[in-house]
């Protein structure tokens, strides 16, 4: 296998290749905040089909992972009403790298150090496909969003607001 066959091996491309899953490699250059906006542009994909992992905590600091598109906000109202939580927020960079054992621009929700509940915009499950992070900065994986609920048991919510 030459080095280009091979981009990346991750916790995340671990997980997605112990699991049998089909999924494609997207690398790209990493721009420090440029966010899925970035990744979208460059790669020339659609930022709806991007999707971000976003680390955030409820009121009593229990970490959850919250996949959303790329172009979209999450209304952490809307999402803590529907999990049942007083309140959602996200976490500082430092403590997201904790829980998660990625670097933030990096977050894949596959191979995470925590185990975490995972929730997910019940629209990101209506596309064929969505290109999520891939466990480092810089680096897209290709696949079914219904991945996403097969191996992380992610929960179907209705919280995006427009960008």
């Amino acid at each position: 296998m030459s080095k280009k066959d091979h981009v990346s091996e991750t916790p995340a491309t671990q997980l997605l290749k112990a699991n049998k899953v089909a999924f494609t490699e997207h690398p790209y250059e990493y721009l420090e905040h440029g966010g899925a906006q970035h990744s979208a542009e460059v790669l020339g994909f659609d930022p709806f089909t991007v999707v971000k992992t976003l680390v955030m905590q409820d009121q009593d600091a229990k970490p959850l992972l919250v996949l959303m598109h790329g172009n979209r906000k999450v209304s952490t109202k809307n999402l803590a009403r529907q999990i049942g939580a007083k309140s959602v927020e996200p976490c500082k960079p430092e403590v997201a790298n904790r829980h998660s054992g990625y670097l933030v621009g990096g977050t894949s929700p596959f191979g995470t150090r925590k185990v975490m509940p995972v929730y997910i915009e019940e629209s990101i499950l209506a596309l064929p496909e969505i290109a999520i992070n891939g466990g480092r900065r810089g680096y897209l994986v290709g696949l079914d969003p219904e991945v996403c609920v097969a191996l992380l048991g992610a929960k179907s919510v209705n919280c995006a607001l427009e960008d």
